[in-house]
């Protein structure tokens, strides 16, 4: 399959960028290093291109009961301007996605899905749609996305891009008008630092961009450090601390999990994990050594293989041999002594809070 490109993706080839398929799109990883441009994050501005995320408007007379129904947060009675993060579920409580819901009106809420699921999400979503009055429309091709990311990512938004920001609180969004279309301008983040959301036409984008770039005050950063940055935190990414197996439970997630709701797809078997306990659960563990683990490679307790890493990194915060793994629940309690197999050799650690570098939004 022919890999899509997003509306930057000219200007990533431009400025040397490394190349990678991921979630369907051909995405930069790094332009100079990762650790730089992770580092630039941490300490100043970065930019990152998040186009290839998916967007879908619910529109309608019963568009906040369909979205409480199929979303496991509870948005009813929320005010206009409200960004609410949770999972859509499969009915035995596995992770179809995990996504934002921004509330736009009574009857309007847009919803920002991850790449790689967007058809997958799309069709799902329509399918439950047909029992409620609501329209569902995927403008995922319409959008282009910007992240703004970093201490100094405010100044840089309201400065370098014109854009009034500074009143958005967490997990807040705003509309504005510029140059004859409007924005959506979002305060979330996915680094653990604070940072914007510019969702716009792709010329809007690609103009932003290019100001962005010049002006010289926010790095241009790939997925590689975004994988390092959300990890640092203990943000999950789909498809590792989150899958069709995997529920919110499992991962550590259930304060975005309402079960007070009067239904949503997957609350029975949810409700139940919560009740009586998990089999596996997502957990940090810290090494001892110098070694770095990686997706996939085996936890061991006893000699016996009792789970598998999610995400592993050296840390670049922190320096230290840390990732996130899935492992039966009874080797998941806070100081358990654990190995990981690396190239064959069982390297100690224990485990750990999976939040392994504090977060810096603004709240």
């Amino acid at each position: 399959m022919s890999e899509k490109r997003t509306c930057l993706y000219d200007r990533h080839v431009a400025l040397g960028a490394k190349m990678v398929p991921f979630g369907g799109f051909e995405m930069p990883i790094q332009y100079t290093d990762i650790t730089s441009e992770h580092q630039a994050v941490r300490g100043a501005c970065g930019v990152f291109d998040v186009s290839h995320m998916g967007e879908v408007l619910v529109t309608g007379r019963e568009a906040e009961r369909f979205v409480q129904y199929i979303f496991t947060n509870d948005i009813s009675g929320a005010p206009v301007g409200k960004i609410f993060y949770g999972m859509m579920l499969h009915p035995n409580g596995g992770t179809i996605d995990d996504l934002l819901v921004y509330k736009m009106g009574d009857e309007k809420f847009f919803l920002v899905i991850n790449a790689a699921n967007i058809d997958k999400d799309y069709a799902w979503i329509s399918k439950q749609a047909e029992a409620f009055d609501v329209t569902t429309e995927n403008q995922s091709d319409y959008y282009g996305q910007l992240a703004v990311q970093g201490p100094e990512a405010e100044k840089v938004t309201e400065e370098v891009l014109g854009l009034a920001c500074q009143e958005l609180a967490f997990y807040t969004f705003k509309l504005i008008e510029v140059e004859g279309e409007t924005l959506i301008v979002s305060r979330t983040g996915y680094t653990g630092e604070d940072g914007f959301e510019i969702y716009g036409s792709h010329a809007y984008i690609q103009g932003a961009w290019d100001k962005l770039i010049e002006s010289g005050r926010a790095k241009p950063c790939g997925l590689g450090c975004r994988d390092t940055l959300r990890f640092e935190v203990g943000l999950p990414l789909y498809g590792d601390e989150l899958t069709d197996e995997i529920s919110p439970i499992m991962a550590g997630l259930g304060m975005f999990v309402k079960l007070d709701k009067p239904e949503f797809i997957g609350k029975e078997a949810v409700a139940k994990q919560k009740a009586e306990g998990v089999e596996k659960k997502i957990i940090g563990i810290e090494l001892e050594g110098r070694a770095i683990p990686r997706h996939g490679y085996e936890v061991v307790v006893d000699d016996q293989v009792v789970g598998e890493v999610t995400t592993g990194y050296s840390s670049i915060s922190t320096g230290k041999s840390v990732c996130m793994a899935l492992v039966d629940a009874a080797h998941a309690k806070l100081g358990t002594p654990v190995q990981v197999r690396i190239h064959r050799k069982l390297q100690p650690g224990k485990v750990v809070k999976k939040r392994f570098y504090e977060k810096h939004y603004k709240q």
